[in-house]
């Protein structure tokens, strides 16, 4: 599993998503800006995330990505197999006649241990901490958080006559 700047970037865009997906899409040229880098670098990104089905685009006045699946069910193997194996079939192929089979067998190896952490990983896990947290209400604080906005000042209450 490669990790390049390319996934690198596509993990970034796609936790951007997740953080607003409160919102119904978030623009492309919006994400773009926001990343630091181009439109047409973004459009690649997405290109091969939306054929791997991990964002969906919506048409129209108003429209934009937003995330294809729930945040919980995306994890980052999945957005790095998608960024990574669009195209890439040249150098397997290249790999696969080495005669290097030892390190060939060792870097498979290595390769399976990466793809099952990442595994692990979901935009949700590392979007949580980010999220705003609901407060509940509860009766009586609206009251008290009022009254420590505006403590009583000392000299302005009349003082009793024996004081």
């Amino acid at each position: 599993m490669k990790l390049t700047t390319q996934s690198q970037r596509a993990v970034m865009a796609m936790l951007a998503l997740a953080l607003h997906n409160d919102r119904k899409v978030l623009r492309l040229s919006n994400l773009a800006k926001e990343q630091g880098i181009s439109l047409s670098y973004m459009e690649q990104l997405f290109y091969s995330l939306r054929h791997a089905g991990l964002v969906e685009g919506i048409r129209g006045p108003g429209g934009g990505y937003r995330l294809g699946r729930p945040a919980g069910r995306i994890s980052i193997a999945d957005i790095v197999r998608a960024i990574e194996t669009h195209g890439d079939t040249e150098d397997r192929d290249a790999a696969a006649c080495s005669n290097q089979a030892n390190i060939d067998a060792m870097l498979v190896g290595l390769d399976e241990r990466v793809a099952e952490f990442l595994e692990g990983i979901t935009l949700e896990s590392l979007t949580y901490k980010h999220k705003k947290q609901e407060t509940a209400y509860r009766p009586g604080t609206t009251a008290s958080l009022i009254a420590r906005m505006f403590p009583a000042r000392g000299g302005l209450m009349p003082q009793p006559a024996g004081a």
